[in-house]
C-alpha cells in the first residue's frame, strides 16, 4: 500500500477514535504529500521521496520541541513529541548507535578514508546506504570523531 492510501487509512481511524494528536500528524504528513505531488507535477512519489518527506517532518517536530523545552515551555513540546511518535510509524525502524557507528566503521575502512578531508564521500556513501534508517546528524557525528 502507498504511504498516501496508508495515512488515509491512519486518518479515518484516528478520526473515528476522537485523537486529536494523531489527527494533526496524520494531516500534516497528508499536507506535505500533496504539497511535493504539486511541485512534481502529480508524479507518483517514490518510496525514498517518502521517506525524506517523513524524515523532514519529524526533524521539523524534533526542532520545535526542543525549542519549547528551552523556553520553558513543556506543554508544547509534549504536543510535538507525541506527534513524532505517530509519524515515526510510518518509518523504517531506526538503527541504533552501535549499528550507525558499525557501519560508519566499514564505510571508512572501504574507502580507506584516514581524515577530516574525506568526509564528504564517507557522509555520501553513509548517507546513501542508512537513509530513512538513521538521522543525519547521527551520522555526521560518528563520522566526524571516526575520522578525527
Amino acid at each position: 500500500m502507498s504511504l498516501e492510501k496508508e495515512i488515509m487509512t491512519q486518518l479515518k481511524a484516528a478520526m473515528k477514535a476522537k485523537d486529536a494528536t494523531a489527527l494533526e500528524a496524520l494531516r500534516a504528513v497528508k499536507s506535505a504529500i500533496l504539497l511535493e505531488k504539486t511541485k512534481q507535477k502529480d508524479i507518483d512519489l517514490t518510496e525514498a521521496d517518502e521517506l525524506k518527506l517523513l524524515q523532514k517532518l519529524v526533524k521539523q517536530r524534533k526542532d520545535s520541541a526542543e525549542i519549547y523545552t528551552s523556553q520553558n515551555r513543556p506543554d508544547l513540546a509534549e504536543i510535538e513529541l507525541n506527534q513524532v511518535k505517530v509519524i515515526e510509524v510510518f518509518l523504517p525502524k531506526q538503527m541504533s548507535y552501535e549499528e550507525i557507528e558499525k557501519n560508519v566503521l566499514s564505510i571508512i575502512e572501504k574507502l580507506g578514508a584516514s581524515g577530516m578531508k574525506d568526509m564528504g564521500k564517507v557522509m555520501g556513501l553513509a548517507s546513501k546506504q542508512m537513509a530513512g534508517k538513521a538521522d543525519g546528524k547521527t551520522i555526521s557525528s560518528i563520522v566526524k570523531e571516526k575520522l578525527a
